[in-house]
Protein backbone atom coordinates (compact mmCIF):
# COMPACT_ATOMS: atom_id res chain seq x y z
CA UNK A 1 0.00 0.00 0.00
CA UNK A 2 2.99 1.97 0.76
CA UNK A 3 4.51 1.50 -2.61
CA UNK A 4 1.55 2.39 -4.30
CA UNK A 5 1.26 5.38 -2.29
CA UNK A 6 4.71 7.06 -3.54
CA UNK A 7 3.87 5.90 -6.61
CA UNK A 8 0.57 7.47 -7.11
CA UNK A 9 2.24 10.88 -5.83
CA UNK A 10 4.51 10.75 -8.41
CA UNK A 11 2.46 10.48 -10.91
CA UNK A 12 0.21 13.64 -9.85
CA UNK A 13 3.22 15.50 -9.23
CA UNK A 14 4.39 14.62 -13.15
CA UNK A 15 0.75 15.42 -14.22
CA UNK A 16 1.06 19.28 -12.48
CA UNK A 17 4.64 19.52 -13.85
CA UNK A 18 3.34 19.15 -17.71
CA UNK A 19 0.17 20.89 -17.16
CA UNK A 20 2.53 23.61 -15.39
CA UNK A 21 4.62 23.73 -18.44
CA UNK A 22 2.13 23.54 -21.27
CA UNK A 23 0.00 26.63 -19.42
CA UNK A 24 3.68 28.78 -19.40
CA UNK A 25 5.39 27.14 -22.63
CA UNK A 26 7.06 30.44 -23.13
CA UNK A 27 8.84 30.78 -20.36
CA UNK A 28 10.08 27.03 -21.14
CA UNK A 29 12.83 26.76 -23.97
CA UNK A 30 16.44 24.85 -24.64
CA UNK A 31 18.80 27.20 -26.37
CA UNK A 32 19.67 26.55 -30.02
CA UNK A 33 22.67 24.63 -30.56
CA UNK A 34 25.87 26.33 -30.63
CA UNK A 35 28.77 25.13 -33.30
CA UNK A 36 32.00 25.38 -33.52
CA UNK A 37 33.46 26.12 -37.40
CA UNK A 38 36.14 27.26 -39.32
CA UNK A 39 36.46 29.51 -42.72
CA UNK A 40 39.63 29.13 -44.45
CA UNK A 41 41.06 32.53 -46.09
CA UNK A 42 44.19 32.92 -47.66
CA UNK A 43 45.49 29.69 -46.83
CA UNK A 44 44.53 30.88 -42.86
CA UNK A 45 41.70 29.41 -40.78
CA UNK A 46 39.50 31.26 -38.84
CA UNK A 47 37.74 30.04 -36.08
CA UNK A 48 34.06 30.99 -35.16
CA UNK A 49 31.11 29.84 -32.99
CA UNK A 50 27.97 30.34 -34.31
CA UNK A 51 23.78 29.74 -32.99
CA UNK A 52 20.57 30.74 -33.92
CA UNK A 53 18.52 30.76 -37.04
CA UNK A 54 20.45 32.26 -40.00
CA UNK A 55 17.18 34.32 -40.87
CA UNK A 56 17.18 36.37 -37.80
CA UNK A 57 19.20 39.64 -37.32
CA UNK A 58 22.93 38.87 -36.66
CA UNK A 59 25.18 40.03 -33.70
CA UNK A 60 29.16 39.56 -33.91
CA UNK A 61 30.68 39.32 -31.33
CA UNK A 62 34.43 40.68 -30.97
CA UNK A 63 36.50 39.38 -28.35
CA UNK A 64 39.24 41.44 -25.74
CA UNK A 65 42.72 40.72 -24.81
CA UNK A 66 44.24 37.98 -23.65
CA UNK A 67 40.82 36.04 -24.56
CA UNK A 68 39.10 34.43 -27.84
CA UNK A 69 35.53 34.00 -28.16
CA UNK A 70 35.70 31.37 -25.72
CA UNK A 71 34.80 34.79 -23.60
CA UNK A 72 30.97 34.45 -24.78
CA UNK A 73 30.30 31.08 -24.52
CA UNK A 74 27.36 32.23 -21.99
CA UNK A 75 25.99 34.89 -23.77
CA UNK A 76 25.84 32.82 -27.00
CA UNK A 77 22.90 31.00 -25.91
CA UNK A 78 20.87 33.61 -24.41
CA UNK A 79 20.61 36.03 -27.81
CA UNK A 80 20.44 32.81 -29.80
CA UNK A 81 17.00 31.82 -29.55
CA UNK A 82 16.03 35.53 -31.21
CA UNK A 83 19.31 36.36 -33.24
CA UNK A 84 21.61 35.08 -35.62
CA UNK A 85 25.11 34.73 -33.16
CA UNK A 86 28.62 34.80 -34.74
CA UNK A 87 31.38 35.56 -32.45
CA UNK A 88 35.33 34.20 -34.52
CA UNK A 89 38.71 33.77 -32.82
CA UNK A 90 41.00 37.14 -34.02
CA UNK A 91 43.79 35.87 -36.07
CA UNK A 92 46.69 34.36 -33.25
CA UNK A 93 43.99 33.85 -30.78
CA UNK A 94 41.96 31.15 -29.77
CA UNK A 95 41.48 28.35 -31.98
CA UNK A 96 42.12 30.44 -35.53
CA UNK A 97 45.80 30.47 -36.96
CA UNK A 98 48.71 31.74 -35.50
CA UNK A 99 50.49 32.78 -38.30
CA UNK A 100 54.76 33.20 -37.28
CA UNK A 101 54.88 37.34 -36.01
CA UNK A 102 58.87 36.38 -36.97
CA UNK A 103 57.20 36.70 -40.27
CA UNK A 104 54.14 38.83 -40.20
CA UNK A 105 53.89 41.75 -38.06
CA UNK A 106 50.25 41.69 -36.00
CA UNK A 107 48.78 45.19 -36.09
CA UNK A 108 44.90 45.82 -35.67
CA UNK A 109 44.64 46.64 -39.49
CA UNK A 110 45.95 43.30 -39.90
CA UNK A 111 43.16 41.73 -37.40
CA UNK A 112 40.35 43.85 -38.99
CA UNK A 113 41.12 43.04 -42.64
CA UNK A 114 41.11 39.42 -41.71
CA UNK A 115 37.74 39.52 -39.65
CA UNK A 116 36.52 41.64 -42.98
CA UNK A 117 37.21 38.44 -44.85
CA UNK A 118 36.03 36.66 -42.11
CA UNK A 119 32.54 38.43 -42.90
CA UNK A 120 32.52 38.59 -46.32
CA UNK A 121 33.39 34.91 -46.93
CA UNK A 122 29.91 34.23 -44.52
CA UNK A 123 28.05 36.92 -46.67
CA UNK A 124 27.19 38.74 -43.68
CA UNK A 125 26.00 42.12 -45.63
CA UNK A 126 24.31 43.87 -42.04
CA UNK A 127 24.64 43.19 -38.43
CA UNK A 128 24.72 44.33 -34.78
CA UNK A 129 28.15 44.74 -33.59
CA UNK A 130 28.95 43.85 -29.77
CA UNK A 131 32.75 44.67 -28.81
CA UNK A 132 34.97 44.42 -25.79
CA UNK A 133 38.54 45.55 -24.87
CA UNK A 134 40.32 45.00 -28.58
CA UNK A 135 37.16 44.29 -30.35
CA UNK A 136 36.64 48.20 -30.47
CA UNK A 137 40.05 49.05 -32.45
CA UNK A 138 38.75 45.81 -34.72
CA UNK A 139 35.60 47.22 -34.81
CA UNK A 140 35.84 50.77 -35.52
CA UNK A 141 37.98 50.14 -38.35
CA UNK A 142 35.15 47.87 -40.08
CA UNK A 143 32.51 50.34 -39.52
CA UNK A 144 35.47 53.32 -40.64
CA UNK A 145 34.87 51.30 -43.90
CA UNK A 146 31.13 50.93 -44.21
CA UNK A 147 29.48 52.84 -41.41
CA UNK A 148 26.12 51.94 -43.06
CA UNK A 149 26.99 47.66 -42.69
CA UNK A 150 26.71 48.03 -39.04
CA UNK A 151 23.02 48.15 -37.67
CA UNK A 152 23.68 48.85 -33.80
CA UNK A 153 26.38 48.77 -31.60
CA UNK A 154 27.02 47.22 -28.03
CA UNK A 155 29.96 48.81 -26.34
CA UNK A 156 31.30 46.44 -23.48
CA UNK A 157 34.99 48.37 -22.04
CA UNK A 158 35.11 49.19 -25.13
CA UNK A 159 37.31 52.70 -25.60
CA UNK A 160 37.52 55.07 -27.73
CA UNK A 161 38.16 57.96 -25.72
CA UNK A 162 41.10 59.01 -23.87
CA UNK A 163 39.31 59.66 -20.72
CA UNK A 164 38.52 56.36 -20.41
CA UNK A 165 42.75 56.07 -19.98
CA UNK A 166 44.41 57.35 -17.17
CA UNK A 167 47.50 59.53 -18.02
CA UNK A 168 49.40 56.25 -16.99
CA UNK A 169 47.78 53.75 -19.12
CA UNK A 170 48.22 56.34 -22.43
CA UNK A 171 51.80 56.43 -21.45
CA UNK A 172 51.80 52.76 -21.25
CA UNK A 173 50.54 52.61 -24.79
CA UNK A 174 52.55 55.03 -26.21
CA UNK A 175 55.78 53.85 -24.79
CA UNK A 176 55.18 50.15 -25.97
CA UNK A 177 55.22 51.72 -29.64
CA UNK A 178 58.09 54.06 -29.38
CA UNK A 179 60.35 52.54 -27.07
CA UNK A 180 61.90 49.85 -28.80
CA UNK A 181 64.78 48.42 -26.14
CA UNK A 182 64.67 45.52 -24.94
CA UNK A 183 63.89 46.42 -21.80
CA UNK A 184 60.67 47.03 -22.93
CA UNK A 185 59.88 44.29 -25.02
CA UNK A 186 60.79 41.88 -21.89
CA UNK A 187 58.54 43.80 -19.78
CA UNK A 188 55.64 43.25 -22.31
CA UNK A 189 56.14 40.07 -22.88
CA UNK A 190 56.23 39.31 -18.60
CA UNK A 191 52.53 40.99 -19.05
CA UNK A 192 51.40 38.13 -21.38
CA UNK A 193 52.32 35.17 -19.23
CA UNK A 194 50.46 32.82 -16.22
CA UNK A 195 50.51 35.19 -13.06
CA UNK A 196 49.89 38.82 -15.08
CA UNK A 197 47.27 37.15 -17.11
CA UNK A 198 45.45 35.94 -13.85
CA UNK A 199 46.39 38.78 -11.39
CA UNK A 200 46.98 41.70 -13.89
CA UNK A 201 43.91 40.85 -16.37
CA UNK A 202 40.98 39.04 -14.16
CA UNK A 203 41.65 39.45 -10.45
CA UNK A 204 42.81 43.49 -11.42
CA UNK A 205 39.88 44.65 -10.70
CA UNK A 206 38.03 41.76 -8.41
CA UNK A 207 37.02 42.55 -5.11
CA UNK A 208 34.66 41.03 -2.45
CA UNK A 209 31.76 41.43 -4.06
CA UNK A 210 32.86 39.91 -7.16
CA UNK A 211 35.72 37.46 -6.26
CA UNK A 212 33.73 34.61 -6.86
CA UNK A 213 31.55 34.88 -9.85
CA UNK A 214 34.52 34.85 -12.59
CA UNK A 215 35.07 31.28 -13.78
CA UNK A 216 38.62 30.27 -13.50
CA UNK A 217 37.83 28.37 -16.99
CA UNK A 218 38.12 31.91 -18.59
CA UNK A 219 42.07 32.23 -17.91
CA UNK A 220 42.92 28.77 -18.49
CA UNK A 221 41.58 28.76 -21.62
CA UNK A 222 43.38 31.96 -22.66
CA UNK A 223 46.31 30.49 -20.82
CA UNK A 224 46.41 27.71 -22.73
CA UNK A 225 47.00 29.37 -26.20
CA UNK A 226 49.68 31.40 -24.84
CA UNK A 227 52.05 28.49 -24.12
CA UNK A 228 54.94 29.45 -26.58
CA UNK A 229 57.05 31.78 -27.39
CA UNK A 230 55.81 32.49 -30.78
CA UNK A 231 51.79 33.00 -29.03
CA UNK A 232 53.45 35.68 -26.38
CA UNK A 233 54.97 37.27 -29.01
CA UNK A 234 51.47 37.63 -31.08
CA UNK A 235 49.91 39.76 -28.40
CA UNK A 236 53.69 41.74 -27.73
CA UNK A 237 53.07 43.11 -30.79
CA UNK A 238 49.61 44.19 -30.75
CA UNK A 239 50.62 45.61 -27.50
CA UNK A 240 53.11 47.26 -29.28
CA UNK A 241 50.80 48.74 -32.15
CA UNK A 242 47.57 49.72 -29.78
CA UNK A 243 48.75 53.95 -29.35
CA UNK A 244 47.51 53.67 -33.03
CA UNK A 245 44.18 53.42 -31.81
CA UNK A 246 44.69 56.18 -29.49
CA UNK A 247 45.60 58.64 -32.60
CA UNK A 248 42.73 57.26 -34.45
CA UNK A 249 40.65 58.02 -31.22
CA UNK A 250 39.34 61.61 -33.11
CA UNK A 251 38.60 60.24 -36.32
CA UNK A 252 36.45 57.27 -34.91
CA UNK A 253 34.78 59.72 -32.67
CA UNK A 254 33.68 62.33 -35.46
CA UNK A 255 32.62 58.92 -37.49
CA UNK A 256 30.55 58.16 -34.82
CA UNK A 257 28.76 61.49 -34.18
CA UNK A 258 28.51 61.41 -38.21
CA UNK A 259 26.39 58.31 -37.84
CA UNK A 260 24.35 58.37 -34.52
CA UNK A 261 24.46 54.23 -34.90
CA UNK A 262 21.90 53.15 -32.68
CA UNK A 263 23.93 52.49 -29.51
CA UNK A 264 23.97 50.34 -26.34
CA UNK A 265 26.85 50.75 -23.62
CA UNK A 266 27.18 48.22 -20.80
CA UNK A 267 29.89 48.54 -18.95
CA UNK A 268 31.79 47.32 -15.97
CA UNK A 269 32.46 50.37 -14.18
CA UNK A 270 35.07 48.80 -11.62
CA UNK A 271 36.93 48.54 -14.27
CA UNK A 272 40.35 49.93 -13.50
CA UNK A 273 42.21 49.72 -17.05
CA UNK A 274 39.34 51.21 -18.84
CA UNK A 275 37.34 53.04 -16.87
CA UNK A 276 33.74 54.21 -16.90
CA UNK A 277 34.58 57.54 -17.70
CA UNK A 278 35.39 56.51 -21.09
CA UNK A 279 31.35 55.36 -21.27
CA UNK A 280 30.18 58.70 -20.28
CA UNK A 281 32.57 60.43 -22.89
CA UNK A 282 30.26 58.31 -25.62
CA UNK A 283 27.21 60.37 -24.72
CA UNK A 284 29.33 63.87 -26.48
CA UNK A 285 29.16 62.12 -29.97
CA UNK A 286 25.93 60.06 -28.97
CA UNK A 287 24.17 61.85 -26.82
CA UNK A 288 20.54 59.01 -27.38
CA UNK A 289 22.97 56.33 -26.65
CA UNK A 290 22.03 54.14 -23.95
CA UNK A 291 24.24 54.05 -20.86
CA UNK A 292 24.50 51.48 -18.14
CA UNK A 293 26.93 51.03 -15.56
CA UNK A 294 27.23 47.66 -14.28
CA UNK A 295 28.84 46.12 -10.88
CA UNK A 296 31.51 44.54 -12.69
CA UNK A 297 34.82 44.97 -13.55
CA UNK A 298 36.43 45.05 -17.07
CA UNK A 299 34.98 40.95 -18.21
CA UNK A 300 31.51 42.59 -17.55
CA UNK A 301 30.36 39.82 -19.60
CA UNK A 302 31.84 36.77 -17.68
CA UNK A 303 30.70 38.59 -14.66
CA UNK A 304 27.22 39.76 -15.78
CA UNK A 305 26.48 37.46 -18.50
CA UNK A 306 22.30 37.53 -17.81
CA UNK A 307 21.90 40.93 -17.07
CA UNK A 308 23.87 42.01 -20.05
CA UNK A 309 22.06 39.69 -22.10
CA UNK A 310 18.43 41.29 -20.72
CA UNK A 311 19.93 44.51 -21.55
CA UNK A 312 20.68 43.91 -24.72
CA UNK A 313 17.32 42.24 -25.77
CA UNK A 314 15.63 44.93 -24.64
CA UNK A 315 17.51 47.12 -26.46
CA UNK A 316 17.49 45.14 -29.95
CA UNK A 317 13.43 44.52 -29.34
CA UNK A 318 12.83 48.47 -28.71
CA UNK A 319 15.25 49.34 -31.57
CA UNK A 320 13.67 47.47 -33.92
CA UNK A 321 9.89 48.22 -32.84
CA UNK A 322 8.61 44.99 -32.05
CA UNK A 323 8.43 42.38 -28.63
CA UNK A 324 10.39 39.42 -27.73
CA UNK A 325 9.19 37.39 -25.25
CA UNK A 326 12.14 35.36 -23.47
CA UNK A 327 13.51 33.82 -20.65
CA UNK A 328 16.83 33.49 -19.57
CA UNK A 329 16.38 30.49 -16.92
CA UNK A 330 15.15 27.07 -18.66
CA UNK A 331 13.26 25.94 -15.92
CA UNK A 332 11.36 27.08 -13.56
CA UNK A 333 9.45 25.35 -10.52
CA UNK A 334 5.53 25.52 -10.31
Amino acid sequence: MKQFIILLAITLSLIGCNSYIKKNKNRFFLPPATTYNYVKIDSIKIFYREAGNKSNPTIVLLHGYPSSSHSYRNLIPMLAKHYHVIAPDNLGSGYSTHIDPATTTYTFDLLANYTEKFLNSLEIDNYVMYMQDFGAPVGYRLMMKDPKRIKALIVQNANTYLEGLTPQRQDFFRTAQTDTSKTKHDFLYRLTGKDAIINKQYFFDLDSTNSNIQSPDAWTHDLAFLTSEKDREIQVQLFQDYNTNLIRYPKWQQMLKNNQPKTLIVWGKKDLKFNYKGAEAYLKDLPNAELHLLDAGHFAAEEKTREIAKLILNFLAKNEKKQIKYSILIFKRP
